[in-house]
């Protein structure tokens, strides 16, 4: 039997997704009723500037007070969708004080702050839902944490940018240099006028640390993250690349150690064979590739941004938080009972492609060979190209730690036949 007082709803932002999370709760308002056994209301819509005209809101929910709006004990749930550390972290445990559950999109402040909010939460009783803070519309939140809660899984690898995965993509498919493709995705609206956060990897390296959580039942911070941007990466890469078969993609990858004693977390460009799932991810399309002991290898895939997808993850937390309030419970918490060191990045085992201009004269292939012998890298392949003088070597190694590899190419630097390391990239996916 459906409960007729409403459930009511607060928003916090009205920008791209909040605007989206409102048009979906008016339109979609018998159904979710129907879903949720009670209808939702939406009771407060809090923005910075209330002159704007918002359709399919009726102005008098509109307020500039957030403070006030969390505060005011007849919400059921806010959603809050404005981003930042502040006044997001603020409001957030203010809504659980005041008794309300939260749903929220906020990547960056879950991954710095997500332990103190989960306790807020906890403290108090309420839940903590945050499926849109990763790779939009793609549901895995829930099944890292719910539908894969009796299995141990290895690895997550993906790619958790969608604008940097179609400036890459651009890149591979046309032979456009990275600026090139920069300016193409800003014409479509794919990137910021300031992409820093995007294609220097702090926004990929937000999510690694919420996805590297859940899945090892570990805190991982931010700042336990490693982030290398993509900026560096050129059409000569994206050549290398295709030589071996493979394609370039900047990648999220969390894993735990083979001893199971630790865990990683990483964001980089990487090259990955054009056999792996993620090697076919185009555009600004997101997919995340997870490896567990029992259901062994499954991949999410789908668009990671926008507003309409972003508020369906939101409404998907929506609906499961306002049943738990209906049933007086809640659901799956932090989970953090592994407690599992974070590695430096020092001790993070993979294949290496490097790429050194060197003299084009009668051993320095023996030379470079002696260097990565020396420590304890072994060369899988190597291929050399020259002209006048002038030459260049590529080699892969086989997997060595990234400790070792900084030390070789450090030796490499000083000896005189080497003019200079033209690139170094990870090779995942193997």
């Amino acid at each position: 039997m459906m409960r007729t007082r409403p459930l009511k709803v607060a928003l916090l932002g009205c920008g791209v997704v909040g605007s989206e999370v409102a048009r979906i709760m008016t339109t979609h308002a018998d159904d979710l009723a129907a879903r949720i056994g009670a209808p939702v209301e939406l009771a407060g819509v809090a923005v910075r500037r209330p002159s704007r005209v918002r359709e399919g809101i009726d102005p008098a929910l509109v307020t500039t007070d957030a403070t006030a709006l969390v505060k005011r004990g007849d919400i059921d749930v806010v959603v809050e969708v404005i981003g930042g550390i502040e006044p997001a972290r603020t409001l957030i445990t203010s809504a659980f004080e005041h008794g309300a559950s939260v749903v929220s999109a906020n990547k960056a402040l879950l991954a710095q702050d997500g332990a103190a909010l989960h306790a807020a939460a906890g403290e108090h009783g309420r839940d903590l839902y945050y499926e849109a803070a990763v790779a939009g519309a793609i549901p895995l939140i829930r099944p890292l944490r719910e539908s894969l809660a009796g299995d141990k899984i290895n690895r997550v690898m993906g790619i958790v940018n969608g604008t940097t995965n179609f400036i890459l993509d651009k890149m591979d498919s046309t032979g456009d240099g990275y600026q090139e493709a920069l300016d193409e995705a800003t014409a479509l609206g794919y990137a910021e006028a300031d992409p820093t956060a995007d294609v220097e990897g702090f926004d990929a390296a937000a999510k690694a640390a919420i996805l590297a959580g859940i899945a090892f039942h570990t805190r991982v911070r931010l700042d336990d993250v490693y982030r290398e941007g993509m900026t560096e990466v050129t059409a000569a890469d994206f050549a290398s690349a295709k030589e071996m078969g493979c394609t370039i993609k900047l990648l999220a990858i969390c894993e735990r150690a083979a001893d199971g004693g630790s865990v990683t977390a990483r964001v980089h460009p990487a090259m990955i064979p054009l056999s792996h799932p993620l090697a076919s991810v185009r555009g600004a399309y997101n997919a995340v590739f997870v490896e567990s002991d029992a259901a062994g290898q499954l991949m999410f895939y789908g668009p990671g941004a926008g507003g309409a997808p972003t508020a369906s993850a939101v409404l998907g937390d929506l609906v499961a938080v306002c049943r738990n309030r209906l049933s007086e419970a809640t659901g799956p918490g932090e989970s953090a009972y592994a407690a599992l060191p974070v590695s430096p990045m020092g001790e993070v085992v993979t294949r290496y492609h490097i790429s050194l201009d060197v003299a084009d004269k009668p051993g320095v292939l023996a030379q470079v060979a002696t260097v990565f012998a020396e420590h304890g890298v072994s060369i899988d392949t190597v291929r050399q190209q020259g002209k006048d003088g002038e030459a260049s070597l590529v080699v892969v190694t086989h997997r060595a730690s990234d400790a070792s590899l900084t030390g070789t190419v450090e030796a490499l630097r000083k000896l005189d036949t080497v003019r200079g390391v033209a690139s170094i990239m990870r090779v995942e996916g193997e």
